[in-house]
């Protein structure tokens, strides 16, 4: 019988010691990421505003703009410190990218939204929540990076590998407790 300790540094070989992985630490845990929930919005809020001032500052030729985003991009950073407490290798920019994206694909789905195109939205709405479940599951250092050998690219209950972490971490995440 395996103590908890040589439980959890059981080798992850397949999407479904991926997701049993995931599931087990979700139960153990009752989390309450409101405030970091809210804090990542406002984190990816703060990469498009760095986006912005660097296409006005090329747009309009004024380094000020650079400026402004050197401050947006200092504050951006700190926050993301909040979120992000221990990483290794490249976990940091992995995160910010995730955040990144999937603020940009939920803002392309809004757009396809508005054009009536509600099928298509609900697609990239869906991708956009898959980036952002990632995040979270990186985050909360559910897995361990040494733990994964592998993970299978297969789907379960005719679901993929990211709708299954997402539902997993919005069980574990409950944005309304107070």
């Amino acid at each position: 019988m395996l103590s908890s300790l040589d439980k959890s540094m059981v080798k992850i070989k397949n999407y479904k010691d991926l997701l049993g992985k995931i599931e087990e630490v979700t139960k153990q845990k009752e989390l309450d990421l409101s405030a970091g929930e809210d804090l990542s919005i406002a984190i990816m809020n703060l990469i498009s505003i760095e986006e912005h001032l660097f296409f006005t500052s090329q747009k309009t030729g004024k380094e000020k703009y650079l400026d402004l985003l050197n401050e947006v991009r200092k504050m951006r950073a700190s926050l993301l410190r909040e979120i992000i407490k221990d990483y290794e290798g490249e976990v940091w920019c992995i995160s910010k990218h995730l955040l990144a994206a999937s603020m940009r694909v939920m803002e392309v789905g809004t757009k396809e939204l508005k054009k009536a195109n509600k099928k298509k939205a609900v697609d990239l709405f869906q991708k956009a929540y898959q980036l952002y479940s990632l995040f979270w599951a990186i985050n909360l250092q559910v897995v361990k990076v040494e733990q994964v050998e592998k993970v299978e690219q297969e789907k379960r209950e005719d679901k993929s590998v990211f709708a299954k972490i997402g539902e997993m971490v919005q069980k574990a995440i409950d944005c309304c407790k107070e």
